[in-house]
């Protein structure tokens, strides 16, 4: 049982080296399939072909099933959790328990979720995680946990990312925003640039079980430096009603980061330069959990670069590949 002193000390070497580490961790599962080469793995059945609109999935809310217990053995003494002892000793300004959306299950285009809590993945991704940075001989939680897209497995909270991409539609020409996670700030995946917004799917109230309701929120917290906004009423909610008007919204597929278990949806938003503009005039340059990269090309040498060359969270690289892949079809007027 590590001391406080060695367990921060682990953990400040898994946030500095946290790219490395999830590069080298995809070794550890050589049967699973990764999404358009890069470390991001998934499911086949999470996958389409082509790009399909957010529209065309169903959402199917339901009992959440027993999983197996998966307990954490790098824990400092008196600490029963991994989200325990990050909450005592290595808080970020962003650590909160918030009741999530839990994937079940995902056939074709429908979606299961049960109800779950934040701190859920905390316990089981992170100390993976730390276990791993650790050198844990075995790797025993990971082992236990097994093949991490199988949400029988594990609790499986999923974040929606989205690729923003605002379209010249005279030109031709996109551009597209990325967020360097300030490691000081939040819980999962410092010191990476990720595509912008991103957030974990939860609702503002208990009957608020939308994807697209969760992204709108996430585009005014982290585009708009909007407070966390709770009880919405989108119907009555400029700002809303605009988005929705404007943005052509697309899924491209799920996976899962294979460092810390992170289960990213990836989609794509499309919004002509004009509307765009005018929903986005007061973007920000930072936001409650980092920095704002704005106005990037849409370009191969971009995609390139943030795909293979900068320190970019696996599901945000996927994502940019799989874009880029579809852009005929994503940027048809």
């Amino acid at each position: 049982m590590p001391t406080s002193a060695e367990w921060l000390e682990v953990r400040a070497h898994l946030l500095e080296h946290r790219h490395a580490l999830a590069l080298e961790a995809v070794a550890e599962y050589p049967d699973v399939p990764r999404v358009a080469g890069t470390p991001l793995l998934t499911s086949p059945d999470w996958m389409p072909a082509g790009p399909i609109p957010l529209a065309g999935l169903s959402l199917e809310l339901t009992a959440s099933a027993a999983l197996p217990v998966v307990a954490a053995s790098q824990l400092p003494d008196g600490f029963g959790s991994y989200s325990e002892a990050m909450a005592a000793l290595a808080a970020p300004a962003v650590f909160q328990n918030r009741e999530t959306y839990r994937l079940l299950g995902f056939t074709g285009r429908h979606l299961t979720f049960g109800l779950g809590s934040y701190f859920d993945g905390i316990d089981v991704g992170e100390a993976c995680a730390h276990e791993y940075a650790a050198r844990v001989a075995g790797l025993p939680l990971r082992s236990a946990v097994g093949d991490p897209c199988d949400p029988r497995r594990r609790p499986v909270n999923v974040a929606i990312s989205t690729l923003t991409l605002r379209h010249d539609e005279v030109s031709g020409e996109a551009t597209f925003f990325l967020h360097w996670r300030d490691p000081k700030r939040v819980g999962h995946a410092g010191g990476m640039f990720q595509v912008l917004p991103v957030g974990v799917f939860q609702g503002s109230s208990e009957a608020d079980f939308s994807l697209w309701h969760c992204m709108i929120r996430e585009f005014a917290e982290e585009m708009l430096g909007a407070e966390e906004i709770h009880d919405a009423d989108y119907a009555a909610w400029p700002f809303a009603q605009r988005l929705t008007e404007a943005a052509r919204v697309f899924y491209l597929g799920m996976g899962v980061d294979p460092l810390t278990f992170a289960t990213d949806m990836l989609t794509v938003a499309v919004i002509g330069a004009s509307r765009f503009d005018e929903l986005f005039g007061d973007l920000v340059s930072h936001n409650d959990e980092g920095q704002v990269l704005r106005g990037l090309p849409f370009t191969a040498s971009n995609v390139e670069r943030f795909v293979h060359q900068e320190p970019t969270q696996a599901a945000g690289a996927a994502l940019l590949s799989l874009a880029w892949q579809h852009r005929a079809e994503l940027l048809r007027a």
